[in-house]
């Protein structure tokens, strides 16, 4: 990677979270004679990396916290890992104690292989002019829906309620404002990006007022369930298979032919209202067709 693209890429390998992150720096600040990997589980070589490392390059470890253990005349991770544990959780807190417990090879931080299901799911933009009618307002709700729609599957969750709001510019004394949102309860919890777009449809019908220039929609996902832990009741309605399998196949291809490849018939391919992106910076770290040129 650092010969392709300029980019470091370190890997620490540690008996715990902590001393992994810290490894995982070493690893990146040296370089050339790491060769872009640390491994510190023999606790000679962690000792002999806690004692040229400054305290602030321990994962959890801010500015201010830094300075408060400067203070103390804790300037490297050596020194914290030695520090009295009973006294960096009275003076601080039981996070720090648990860092210092780290650094000695107690494991005290537990791994967390995937981040916790999301309770609630927001969409929103500011528009890149401003929108005077209806029509240009539902689009971009159907655009929010449909991108928090896609979030909300992505982690395996139902919803119960959708939340639709407008709003005006607030900072122009010479336009109207206005602000207003709606709740709109589902018939069942869903994942169906038609039903939650028909809803917010029904729930900005009611909340649109003709004649104000809006600034802003936004959409949120409330009362999220996950799959696994919906039981549908016996005779309410629930979501079809058929729904199940048509948003699988809608996800499917646009994962591999690009985003909005299938879409919703009501979003435009270059809405008028979308946000202004002249001066949108180059991705040249998850591009490649973006990457910096050099040239002799």
């Amino acid at each position: 990677m650092l010969q392709i693209t300029g980019i470091p890429v370190g890997v620490g390998i540690a008996s715990t979270k902590t001393l992994a992150k810290l490894a995982n720096a070493a690893a990146k600040r040296w370089q050339r004679q790491t060769g872009g990997a640390v491994d510190i589980r023999d606790p000679e070589r962690r000792d002999k990396l806690l004692k040229v490392m400054p305290v602030g390059e321990v994962w959890g470890v801010g500015r201010r916290m830094n300075e408060h253990l400067q203070a103390m005349s804790i300037k490297t991770a050596w020194e914290l890992s030695n520090a009295d544990p009973t006294l960096l959780r009275k003076r601080f807190s039981v996070v720090m104690e648990k860092t210092a417990r780290e650094l000695r090879g107690i494991s005290c931080l537990d791994m967390e292989p995937e981040a916790p299901a999301k309770q609630e799911i927001y969409s929103s933009r500011a528009f890149g002019q401003r929108v005077y009618d209806l029509k240009g307002l539902q689009q971009a709700v159907a655009s929010y829906t449909t991108r928090a729609a896609e979030k909300l599957r992505g982690q395996q969750s139902l919803c119960k309620v959708i939340q639709v709001g407008i709003r005006t510019g607030l900072f122009n004394p010479n336009e109207e404002r206005l602000s207003r949102s709606l709740q709109v309860h589902l018939p069942y919890p869903t994942d169906d990006t038609r039903l939650l777009i028909h809803a917010a449809m029904q729930g900005l019908e009611h909340i649109y007022r003709e004649g104000p220039a809006y600034a802003k929609a936004s959409v949120m996902l409330l009362e999220l369930c996950q799959r696994d832990q919906f039981t549908p009741d016996l005779f309410a309605p629930t979501q079809a298979a058929a729904s199940d399998r048509l948003m699988q196949a809608m996800d499917q291809i646009n994962q591999r032919w690009g985003k909005n490849t299938l879409k919703p018939a009501r979003l435009p391919a270059t809405p008028e209202w979308g946000m202004q992106r002249q001066l949108l910076s180059p991705s040249y770290t998850t591009r490649l067709n973006q990457l910096w040129t050099v040239r002799a």
